[in-house]
This record gives C-alpha cells, sequence and structure tokens, in this order.
C-alpha cells in the first residue's frame, strides 16, 4: 500500500521470499527478535549471579536493558503499581516496531511499519487488549463506560464511545504508517540525488530516520500506555 517495489534480500529466502514485502519482513523482525530472546535468555541462565553485573562498556545487551528501563520507568508512571504487569505486550510491540522502523534504513530491505497492513494489525493488538484488561479488572461494570452518566442519553454516549475507541486504532496506524513511509521515501530520494549533494543529503538522512524510528516507536508504546490506564480507570466510574 506504500507504493514501493516488492523486491529484498528477503525474495531469496525460501518460502518467506513468496509473501508480499510487508508480510515477509514482518516475519523477519519476529524471527530475529525470537532468536535474540532465546539467546538472551540461554546466557542468562548460564550466568553466575555475579556475572549479571551490568558491564561499562557499551554493547548489545546494555541497549536492550535501557530501553527495557525506559519502558518499565513509562509503565511505572502512566499505569502505575500495575504498569509491570503489561511489560510482556508493550515491550513486544516496542521491539517490533522498532525493528521494524529501523530496517527500512539498511538497503535492500522494506519496513513492514510502512504498510497499513502491519501498523493497523499492531493497532488492533492495542485495541483488543485495551479492553480485554478493562474486563478483566472490573468485569462487565467496565461497560457501563460506555453509557455515560446519564440514562436516557445512553444511546447517544455508546456512539460516541464507539467511534471513539475505533479512532484510536486510526489514530496509531495511520501516524505510524504515515511517518515510517515518509521517511523511507525521503531516505529512497536521497540517494537518488545528483551532484556532491549525495555526499551530505544520505547521513542527514540516515540521522533522522533513525529519530523518526525511535520517536514514533515512543509514541506508539506511550498511546497504548495511556489507552490501558483509562481502561483500568474507567472500569472504576
Amino acid at each position: 500500500m506504500a507504493g514501493h517495489p516488492s523486491f529484498t534480500w528477503l525474495s531469496y529466502v525460501p518460502f518467506i521470499g513468496e509473501l508480499p514485502p510487508q508480510v515477509s519482513g514482518a516475519l523477519f523482525v519476529l524471527l530475529t527478535l525470537s532468536l535474540l530472546a532465546y539467546v538472551a535468555f540461554r546466557k542468562i541462565v548460564m550466568q553466575a549471579p555475579v556475572e549479571m553485573v551490568p558491564s561499562s562498556r557499551f554493547s548489545l545487551r546494555n541497549l536492550f536493558e535501557l530501553f527495557t528501563e525506559i519502558i518499565l520507568k513509562f509503565l511505572d508512571d502512566i499505569i502505575g503499581p500495575r504498569g509491570r504487569e503489561f511489560l510482556p505486550l508493550i515491550g513486544t510491540l516496542g521491539f517490533f516496531i522498532l525493528f521494524s522502523n529501523l530496517m527500512g534504513l539498511v538497503p535492500g530491505f522494506l519496513p513492514p511499519t510502512d504498510n497499513l497492513n502491519t501498523t493497523v494489525a499492531c493497532a488492533l493488538v492495542v485495541f483488543c487488549a485495551t479492553h480485554y484488561y478493562g474486563v478483566k479488572a472490573h468485569g462487565l461494570k467496565y461497560l457501563k463506560h460506555f453509557l455515560g452518566p446519564v440514562l436516557w442519553l445512553s444511546p447517544l454516549f455508546v456512539i460516541i464511545e464507539v467511534i471513539s475507541h475505533l479512532a484510536r486504532v486510526l489514530s496509531l496506524s495511520m501516524r505510524l504508517f504515515g511517518n515510517i513511509m515518509a521517511d523511507h521515501m525521503l531516505l529512497s530520494l536521497t540517494l537518488l540525488t545528483p551532484s556532491l549533494l549525495v555526499l551530505f543529503l544520505p547521513p542527514l538522512a540516515m540521522f533522522m530516520g533513525i529519530f523518526v524510528s525511535l520517536i514514533q516507536t515512543f509514541i506508539f508504546m506511550l498511546l497504548s500506555m495511556v489507552y490501558l490506564s483509562l481502561a483500568i480507570e474507567e472500569g472504576e466510574h
């Protein structure tokens, strides 16, 4: 849906290469993250407790730990005491979206998140999780939020609330899709720039691409945290 060519290096991978680019890209990110998680888990299990002290040198492990600590900090601040309960959900979405965004900066790869199919799927996960945890926390009382404070205006409030919650899916998916697609197109155009500008524009576009990838990842996670927090609190009213 982004209008980019279908060729990527993943086209040469058996089975995966036969799938649409956004699907093969998403599967590649999922497999990569799963492999990294397995390797990290095995390393943690095999290490002695004394070796679990963070290294003073910069490493991939320190980068993952920093990213996780930032997520935990926002979970505690936005959701509160129950925030860490949602680390698996928010962390998985965050790492998947970040790796998918950054994938577009590697020549020969396309970011899965510059396709609406991927971003809508991520937004629907948040949408379903929001109402699941709302009902789980407060039972059927959670549904009273959709009825509004005045009983005779309940039909109107139901329509308004349904539209509002569906708009969250649209907002999450379109914001991520639009920004990543524009960033990927900008990077592609800079590589085709003639004259000496080609020596300066690609590094600048690469820096902006990394910045946009990080910002869009955190915006998606922060909004997801806010929606989860509202679902838990709204069930009490």
